[in-house]
């Protein structure tokens, strides 16, 4: 098990860094100064909760100063040989300025798992990814490798915006959604007084979390989250 950290992916494929779907990811020259010559896929990421800043950061074509708060930590090594464990043992070398490792920690038990859960959402963590550490590297959605969450959380696209009242007049009220099977609702919580300002765009599809659904399958007590990383 180990931390699931809500950053940038960013796969390093010997030579430039690429986002999950093979775009560059424009970091300075100094920041892969030193990378392996062997692919690594990782996590850009800074701390917790920094996601909006983490996204400005590593989206902007022209690398800034602020990539010094940006390192990437690496949870698996691709086409390696051996266990995750053996696999991982070959990136420590590299650790330093730029590389990180995400530590990866056998669970004894159920409760191992809950304890460790409940450790990284009372410091603001996102959650738990599980894994087989005896299954090879999956570039894709796999039972070897399970986020475990308190709350469940869901992908829709934004229809439409609603006008806030009282503190929020002006500003973003709500926003309505639809997710996959096309049932539709609003969102009204989550948002900064910065996204109120300027929401993010209809069409867009954003991440919420939610407690259960109702008996018409809509989510109970939506909360926004953020807006999905473009593949």
């Amino acid at each position: 098990m180990s931390e699931k950290l809500d950053g940038i992916r960013a796969y390093w494929d010997g030579s430039n860094l690429l986002t999950r779907s093979g775009k560059i990811i424009y970091a300075p020259k100094w920041f892969t100064q030193g990378y392996p010559p062997f692919e690594i896929d990782g996590e850009l990421w800074s701390k917790r909760g920094d996601f909006e800043n983490i996204a400005s950061i590593v989206r902007d074509t022209t690398p800034s100063s602020a990539w010094k708060e940006i390192k990437h930590y690496i949870f698996e090594v691709p086409h390696a040989k051996g266990d995750l464990f053996a696999r991982l043992e070959r990136v420590k070398p590299y650790v330093g300025k730029s590389i990180q490792l995400i530590p990866q920690i056998s669970i004894k038990n159920p409760h191992h798992l809950q304890q460790f859960l409940t450790i990284i959402e009372q410091k603001g963590g996102e959650g738990v990814v599980i894994r087989d550490p005896m299954a090879p590297y999956i570039n894709k959605r796999t039972n070897k490798a399970l986020k475990v969450k308190t709350f469940l959380d869901k992908e829709c696209k934004i229809l439409s915006y609603n006008q806030g009242k009282g503190k929020f007049q002006g500003m973003l009220g709500s926003i309505t959604c639809q997710m996959e099977n096309n049932v539709t609702f609003k969102i009204g919580s989550g948002f900064s007084r910065d996204e109120r300002k300027n929401p993010p765009p209809i069409g867009a599809m954003v991440t919420f979390k939610y407690q259960s659904m109702t008996k018409y399958g809509k989510p109970r007590f939506p909360v926004f989250l953020r807006v999905r990383e473009q593949e």
